[in-house]
């Protein structure tokens, strides 16, 4: 007796044969290879999860925001590099330069045009408020810690607030203003046992903190119209450039001629044009990581991790520089940044009742 044999029909694919069995024969059809895969060619970022690259984005965040303060302190305080304006103006060309190839050459983002004259002097009103909160801030390095620095920055929310009710005329519920409290009170008892204070420093901190709120409510108001709201990366692109031009003659007014000095220096010590290299790019990377954190997280991630910045920073510069701290400082310290948590869960649910 002869075996039967089975048989599939040609061109018919076994897969969908509802009658086929093991004994069927199955050609797998490997899929074809990517162009990478047939060069050789392999991307950085097709080597990371996206888990992992979100995690090497935010580690970059921190060490920029956390490096670019203690290069400023290091610089304005313990080097001798006495002269915060021309420092400032340095990171805004270092910003400008950096964007210009990142926008026009390695396209992170599309580029976009200024429209408008109405459109150029809205930028550069944000770009006069940006240079003063910047220059105070960096001012204030040179006479307070970094860990104060931080303490007062941290209240930030509450001058937005402020500047809110009396520019817009916008009020917030009970709740978040309650939760403005604790960040109110936390920086007073951590100014009333610093032991480092200075009046000056501490004004013009509270300045630059104060300055910053304002640039956030008035870009709000000023960049309303879809047409001309400017990506970040862009907006940094076209206020950079003006707040070098805006800063120079404050610089050389107050400060003399810094580029002969720097290069009078670097002469005998050139480690100091390392230093000021390294400073303008590490100040383009905070910009860069705020960037690409909002893209692969939110805003809000971004939110939370300044606050988690903020003691990073104040802790990191304690064990850097040594500078003294009270118990009674810490906790006013942590008490603000309890509040401004408290404030932005008190934001995000006055937010979703609104809605």
């Amino acid at each position: 007796m002869v075996e039967a044999q089975k048989w599939t029909r040609r061109m018919s694919n076994p897969r969908l044969d509802t009658a086929a069995t093991a004994d069927d024969h199955v050609l797998d059809i490997p899929t074809t290879p990517t162009s990478e895969v047939r060069n050789g060619i392999y991307t950085f970022g097709s080597l990371l999860t996206p888990n992992l690259l979100t995690a090497l984005i935010i580690a970059s965040w921190f060490m920029s925001n956390t490096g670019v303060l203690l290069l400023n302190k290091f610089l304005l305080s313990f080097y001798g590099y006495r002269y915060p304006i021309f420092l400032t103006m340095l990171h805004m060309l270092s910003c400008a330069s950096y964007s210009y190839i990142a926008i026009n050459f390695l396209e992170i983002v599309p580029k976009q045009h200024i429209l408008s004259k109405k459109q150029f002097f809205k930028i550069f009103a944000l770009c006069a408020i940006f240079c003063f909160s910047v220059v105070c801030g960096n001012t204030s390095l040179r006479y307070i810690p970094v860990s104060f620095n931080q303490a007062i920055g941290a209240t930030t929310p509450f001058f937005t607030a402020i500047f809110a009710f009396i520019i817009t005329c916008k009020m917030e519920s009970v709740k978040v203003y309650f939760a403005l409290l604790p960040v109110v009170f936390g920086i007073v008892l951590a100014t009333n046992s610093e032991p480092l204070f200075n009046l000056f420093g501490f004004l013009v901190c509270i300045g630059s903190t104060a300055a910053r709120a304002l640039k956030s409510v008035v870009q709000g108001i000023l960049l309303t119209n879809e047409a001309e709201k400017l990506h970040s990366m862009n907006l940094l692109l076209y206020m950079a450039p003006m707040a070098a031009l805006i800063l120079l003659p404050f610089s050389l007014y107050n400060e003399g001629n810094v580029a002969r000095i720097t290069l009078e220096k670097a002469k005998t010590d050139s480690f100091i044009i390392l230093l000021l290299i390294g400073n303008a790019t590490v100040a383009y990377l905070v910009n860069l990581t705020n960037f690409l954190v909002t893209k692969h997280t939110s805003a809000l991630t971004l939110q939370v991790l300044g606050n988690a910045k903020a003691a990073l920073a104040a802790f990191v510069s304690v064990m850097v520089f040594r500078n003294p701290v009270t118990m009674t400082g810490v906790t006013g310290f942590a008490v603000t940044i309890m509040g401004i948590v408290l404030y932005s869960e008190a934001k995000k649910r006055s937010k979703i009742t609104t809605y």
